[in-house]
């Protein structure tokens, strides 16, 4: 009887949805199936290629999107035109800030990212009517706040070392979806330049830690991008985590 619920129900989620690992995992879990029959008709699928940028700063919001696939760079510029890295997104995080007019950051596709995008007024009234959904948005929000905190710890008191193994296990745990928690295989999403740049330090300094981790067994690369990690653990355990 249970297994005919389950079928009945998911028999009334949109074909587009049925699948998706923001429906699962993401702000969409929070919506019934009627609620996702009306956002998914006004849904679209899209590919938005590497070094592509999405979000200008300051740039009016006229949508948001789910993250699908791939990785998404975020980015702060100062008033003398230099950019910070300050933040990373992955699947299936949600793209937009709801409750403001305008973008705080620029947001950048790092690698290829597939995304479903929707009109900001239909989710904007969505959330009016669902407090689920609401506390959905607050809870990622709360998520990337504490994600912050961990993260200004990370440049503010780890060694150099420390902090190269914080940013690979950061990839590994988030950008491999077949990840079974104790190996994992990825592509780095970042150049050694932009990986120096999130992590406050020189390009050199980046590829001489890469390079002891791969001395000392804890990863493997191969053509220069393709990095597997045979335990995770030992690399959580360099990064101090």
């Amino acid at each position: 009887m249970d297994a005919q619920r389950k079928d009945i129900h998911n028999s009334e989620i949109p074909v587009l949805c049925r699948a998706c690992e923001a429906r699962h995992r993401g702000v969409c879990g929070a919506l019934s199936p009627a609620q996702l029959t009306v956002l998914s008709k006004q849904a679209t699928r899209r590919l938005v290629a590497a070094r592509s940028e999405m979000i200008g700063e300051r740039q009016e919001t006229g949508g948001y999107a789910n993250i699908l696939s791939g990785v998404v760079k975020l980015t702060k510029m100062m008033a003398d035109g230099r950019q910070q890295i300050v933040g990373l997104q992955f699947a299936p995080d949600f793209l937009g800030r709801p409750f403001r007019s305008a973008s705080d950051v620029t947001a950048e596709a790092a690698t290829d990212v597939n995304l479903c995008s929707f009109p900001k007024a239909a989710l904007d009234r969505m959330i009016k009517e669902s407090p689920e959904l609401e506390r959905k948005l607050l809870e990622q929000s709360l998520d990337e706040l504490d994600e912050a905190r961990d993260w200004m710890l990370t440049l503010g008191r780890k060694t150099a070392a420390e902090k190269v193994a914080s940013f690979l296990y950061l990839i590994a745990t988030n950008i491999d979806p077949s990840s079974d928690l104790e190996t994992a295989r990825f592509e780095l999403p970042l150049t050694r330049s932009d990986i120096a740049d999130f992590l406050g330090l020189t390009i050199e300094t980046v590829s001489r830690q890469i390079t002891g981790l791969r001395k000392a067994g804890i990863i493997r690369i191969a053509n220069n991008r393709h990095v597997e990690v045979p335990d995770l653990s030992l690399l959580a355990e360099r990064a101090s985590i």
